[in-house]
């Protein structure tokens, strides 16, 4: 019998190693190096185990021009905001990694999606944590039409290829590929190797028969999307569906998307009957009190291919430490305090004894550079104590000389809050449009004390 080979694959970065070792030398993090069974050696007279692993088996030489497209068109799931962070719809032959916390609502929504494409097309739901009778169970609940979603409870990989083999699904969905395991690997379910292997293994049965392949993967202690991060390589799009206990709201954001952006979008609401799209995203994030408060304004952010409206909190109190803190929640702390650095000497305002806590209402977490100006404006408005108009919206980079940089879509963004009753806007002068926007007026600032006068 043949000798079974291990290697040592590091959970952070996917770095594969002879021997084990404490420290990453790729990524330099410590005590990420798991074990991984790479099986025994076979017969290289056998035909090759990883053969055909992209989808195509022949090795025929083909121009780039001569590849037909017409064969792998995309189909909707049914659910606007899912086909929007996708890219516009399913592709065949694609796989797809569904990641969230326990109780975010990814088996909840994958349901939803395979009830609604049964009743067109063949799909498989293959559960590995919950019985048939549990999925049956919330499938009722939720009002869904089940007569023609085919189910199959079980944990071995090479028992669903057969059968999907003999169904010939469109659709399949694992959940999960934590307790998916494979006959040739010896070590237990749920380990680097098998999530691996299995991955792999199911990746390369989708691609072959040109079924869209749903991978529900579980997260770590610190957020990692179904533990080793080399399962991110083998798979095509990568979704984490993100939403607090204490809120009915979930957002799906795509962390990696060979077939669209990435920088996408989607808002849902959890509901008795489910998950539902929620088509007008800004009205969840501006429930704003009657009355104005300080250090309080709405900001204008770019997702994807739709402009967003939230609202943004600063408070600014006095410091009773020798090191004054600077909080940010859904913004980047380092950018929080380069930005003070710029207030201080652009803008004349001194915060070095004060703690600066800094909040973006909703737990949307915001990535462009077009929150500094509004971020700003938050600050001086709680150190002053005096409230900003609600009808007011401010957008703008911010650069180290206090200059305010124009923002991409910037005319989008005015037109958008103009739609939700904002009437004045401050903003860069490169975004200021040609045209009057009716409703609303328009300030365009260049420098930071320009913005801070106009207030």
């Amino acid at each position: 019998m043949a000798k079974a080979k291990t290697a040592y694959v590091c959970n952070e970065c996917g770095a594969d190693f002879t021997k084990w070792q404490g420290q990453c030398s790729a990524c330099r993090a410590w005590n990420t190096l798991s074990e991984v069974r790479l099986g025994a050696v076979q017969n290289t007279a056998a035909k090759p185990r990883y053969d055909g692993y992209a989808g195509q088996a022949s090795q025929r030489v083909m121009r780039l021009a001569d590849v037909d497209l017409a064969d792998m068109p995309r189909f909707s799931t049914g659910t606007e905001e899912l086909d929007r962070v996708l890219g516009g719809g399913l592709v065949p032959g694609s796989s797809i990694l569904m990641g969230g916390h326990p109780g975010a609502g990814k088996s909840t929504l994958l349901l939803q999606i395979m009830c609604y494409l049964a009743e067109n097309i063949p799909a498989l739901y293959v559960t590995g944590e919950e019985s048939l009778q549990q999925v049956a169970m919330r499938a009722h609940r939720l009002g869904l039409k089940a007569e023609h979603l085919k189910m199959l409870s079980e944990t071995s990989v090479e028992a669903v290829c057969q059968v999907a083999s003999e169904l010939k699904p469109r659709v399949i969905v694992i959940d999960s590929i934590q307790v998916m395991h494979m006959a040739e690997v010896q070590s237990a379910p749920g380990s680097v190797s098998q999530v691996r292997e299995s991955a792999a293994d199911l990746t390369r049965f989708a691609k072959q028969t040109g079924c869209v392949l749903f991978l529900v993967g579980h997260v770590t202690k610190d957020g990692s999307l179904a533990g080793p991060k080399v399962l991110e390589h083998m798979i095509d799009c990568s979704l984490q569906l993100e939403g607090s206990s204490d809120s009915r709201f979930r957002t799906l954001r795509s962390h990696k998307n060979r077939f669209g952006a990435v920088n996408e979008l989607g808002v849902f609401a959890m509901l008795e009957t489910g998950l539902r799209e929620v088509k007008n995203p800004s009205s969840i994030f501006l429930n704003r009190g009657e009355t104005a408060s300080p250090g309080s304004v709405v900001m204008v952010v770019w997702e994807g291919t739709r402009p967003l409206l939230v609202e943004i909190q600063a408070l600014v109190d006095q410091s009773h430490m020798n090191n004054p803190r600077r909080v940010a929640v859904g913004l980047d702390s380092n950018r929080l305090a380069m930005l003070l650095a710029v207030l201080h000497r652009h803008g004349g305002l001194h915060t070095g004894d004060q703690d600066v806590f800094v909040n973006v209402v909703g737990g949307v977490k915001v990535l462009e550079t077009s929150a500094d100006l509004a971020l700003l404006l938050a600050v001086v408005s709680s150190y002053r104590d005096r409230a900003l108009p609600q009808d007011l919206m401010v957008f703008g980079e911010v650069g180290l000389s206090g200059e305010i940089r124009p923002v991409p879509n910037g005319q989008e963004r005015i037109r958008e809050a103009a739609k939700h009753g904002f009437k004045r806007a401050i903003v860069p002068k490169g975004n200021v449009p040609k045209d009057a926007v009716k409703g609303m007026e328009v300030v365009g600032v260049s420098r930071l004390a320009e913005a801070l006068d106009a207030l």
